[in-house]
């Protein structure tokens, strides 16, 4: 298997929901997205993707949806629309608590799926987010 890998960075704020500490408070990050491609098989320049092309779609989205944005969970609306009325920015919501397990899965599963459909054969697999310059979480296709 021929795998390559791209990095994207943005900056969000989030808070955790009934967190046991000072994570239920709003505060941000410096996140890293680690992006593993493969392809069933490699283009006609023998790459799984060009990177160009993952930071033209995996990175606009992020920087259109997340980049300089507030990420909470969807009952925690309240704090999302005081900070719209505030600011004029439009939180971005999740069904769930905006972990970076969660975030993780998100990104895999829901959003860059309908990404790359004009790349058949191409599948994203593998995500890594780091919150932290030492803490990340890690989601998986368990089938490619």
């Amino acid at each position: 298997m021929i795998t390559c890998t791209r990095k994207l960075y943005f900056d969000a704020a989030h808070r955790v929901m009934e967190h046991e500490s000072k994570c239920r408070m709003l505060h941000g990050h410096r996140y890293t997205v680690e992006a593993t491609f493969e392809a069933r098989e490699l283009d006609a320049v023998d790459r799984v993707v060009d990177f160009g092309v993952v930071q033209e779609l995996l990175g606009g989205w992020l920087d259109t949806h997340w980049d300089h944005n507030v990420i909470l969970h969807e009952n925690d609306r309240a704090l999302g629309d005081r900070i719209a009325a505030e600011t004029g920015q439009a939180p971005f919501y999740l069904p769930f608590n905006p972990t970076a397990e969660r975030m993780a899965e998100y990104l895999l599963k829901e959003v860059i799926p309908g990404l790359f459909v004009q790349y058949p054969g191409l599948v994203c697999w593998h995500i890594r987010l780091w919150e932290t310059p030492n803490s990340y979480a890690e989601a998986t296709l368990t089938e490619v």
